[in-house]
């Protein structure tokens, strides 16, 4: 080999890309380094506790539709107490259960102890569907689980506060949120019935 021929084999060993491939084009970040930007959390990923000690976690529900409502032991609505067993057996076989949440917040009426709750749901109104810790719905005590159920809609476009004992919010089998109804609309209202077929398709 002459000089000449050495000196520029040196010379393209130098200018060589570093990439072994032999390609030019730069190389594309894998799909694991690629930050994603993040979901938004599902009411699903919330935790609660169960009136009676334990977890009501809605994690458990996954696949399931779930009609969550606020409760109360001594309110002019509490007769909806035997629409919503009603409901909670209709369909469960399907796939679907009723969550009551017990809420002192509205007039003081679920003063009751966590035993007092259970006792007056089961000798009253033969209530089977699960029920959470009581918890408030509204204010700066607000449980997360409603901090993301009241900015949902219902049909007439209220979002935010809940309005009264109750309020009913519909999740759908892959936990979003799929209907709101007011406190007054009763659990067996026509309305209810088509959401809760719909989801569970």
């Amino acid at each position: 080999m002459t000089s000449d021929q050495s000196a520029q084999t040196a010379q393209t060993a130098q200018t060589a890309p570093a990439d072994r491939t032999g390609s030019s084009t730069p190389s594309v970040p894998s799909a694991a380094s690629v930050s994603s930007a993040p979901s938004t959390p599902s009411v699903l990923d919330v935790g609660i506790g169960a009136l009676r000690g334990g977890s009501a976690d809605l994690a458990q529900y996954r696949g399931k539709a779930v009609l969550v409502v606020n409760v109360a032991s001594k309110c002019g609505l509490t007769p909806q107490y035997a629409g919503l067993e009603r409901l909670h057996e209709r369909y469960a076989e399907q796939g679907f259960t009723v969550l009551g949440v017990p809420c002192n917040q509205f007039l003081g009426q679920e003063p009751g102890t966590s035993e007092e709750i259970a006792e007056f749901c089961s000798a009253t109104y033969g209530v089977t569907f699960p029920m959470t810790e009581k918890v408030e719905v509204n204010g700066a005590g607000r449980h997360p689980l409603y901090a993301r159920l009241v900015e949902h809609a219902d049909a007439d476009g209220h979002t935010g506060d809940i309005r009264w004992n109750f309020e009913k919010f519909l999740i759908g089998r892959d936990g979003s949120v799929v209907a709101r109804f007011s406190p007054q609309t009763e659990p067996e209202a026509a309305e209810v019935l088509a959401a809760v077929e719909k989801a569970l398709g």
